[in-house]
């Protein structure tokens, strides 16, 4: 496997969020498409020449960066590409000089729960627009400096 950064404008990243999206709409609804702002990277991991997974690091501030579309084609689930993804993000959320990670996911996304737990991500109250969010739980990591 293979974590490379990609420009948000890449035709396979674009794919992986146009499915990232349509789960998370069979899952809640058809909620609004929440921003990804200017300034966030993206990883894509790739397996076989083929990109499988993404996710996003969005700055906040200078110290806190946003965990953002983590995602994984459900054909390959279950073999380490999330937590590898998520390693990947954290380093680069570290390389941008962030201290902290934050995310927010939702309580019909056990498994998303599960892999943030594991990789020592402690609830936190919701931030932004997630403060009125039932279904959605935020989570928050320090990033050990380099």
């Amino acid at each position: 496997m293979l974590i490379e950064e990609r420009d948000p404008a890449d035709g396979e990243l674009s794919a992986l969020l146009d499915a990232a999206f349509a789960e998370l709409v069979a899952r809640y609804g058809p909620e609004g498409r929440s921003q990804v702002r200017d300034g966030a990277r993206f990883l894509v991991a790739v397996v076989d020449g083929r990109a499988v997974g993404c996710g996003a690091v969005q700055p906040v501030d200078a110290l806190t960066g946003e965990l953002k579309r983590m995602y994984v084609a459900p054909a390959h689930r279950g073999q380490g590409i999330a937590k590898a993804l998520l390693g990947a993000l954290e380093e680069l959320a570290r390389d941008m000089g962030h201290r902290r990670m934050r995310l927010a996911t939702g309580l019909r996304q056990p498994e998303a729960i599960r892999l943030y737990e594991r990789s020592a991500y402690t609830l936190t109250p919701p931030y932004g627009k997630y403060v009125d969010a039932p279904l959605t739980r935020c989570y928050e990591k320090p990033l050990a400096s380099k």
